[in-house]
C-alpha cells in the first residue's frame, strides 16, 4: 500500500487514485504524519461490508451458544409469567387491529 500526504495526494489528482484503486493498489492518504483516510476499490469496500455482516452473524451465534442454557419457554409459560390469559392478548389485538384500520 501507498502511503501519501494529502498534499501530494491532491498533487497527483483523483483520477490517478481512483485508477490506481480500481487496479487494487491501495492509497493511504495522511495528515502530519498520521493515515486518516484509505483510497480502495469498490469492489474491496464491498468484500469488507460483506466481511463485517459475517463476523457481526459470528458473533451473534456465538453469543447465543455462550448463553444457551437449553431451557425453552412455551406462550402459555411466558403469558403465566406475564399475568395474561389468551383472551386478553386476544382482545387487545383485536383492538390495535381495529385502531390500525382506522
Amino acid at each position: 500500500m501507498t502511503t501519501l500526504s494529502i498534499t501530494e495526494a491532491s498533487r497527483s489528482g483523483l483520477s490517478a487514485l481512483v485508477a490506481a484503486a480500481e487496479e487494487g493498489h491501495d492509497t493511504a492518504l495522511s495528515r502530519h504524519g498520521k493515515v486518516v483516510a484509505e483510497v480502495v476499490s469498490a469492489r474491496e469496500i464491498a468484500q469488507l461490508r460483506q466481511d463485517r455482516e459475517t463476523l457481526r452473524d459470528a458473533a451473534l451465534v456465538m453469543a447465543r451458544f455462550a448463553t444457551d442454557s437449553g431451557v425453552r419457554t412455551t406462550l402459555d409459560q411466558a403469558m403465566e409469567f406475564f399475568n395474561l390469559d389468551r383472551a386478553e392478548l386476544e382482545a387487545e389485538n383485536a383492538e390495535e387491529a381495529k385502531t390500525e384500520d382506522s
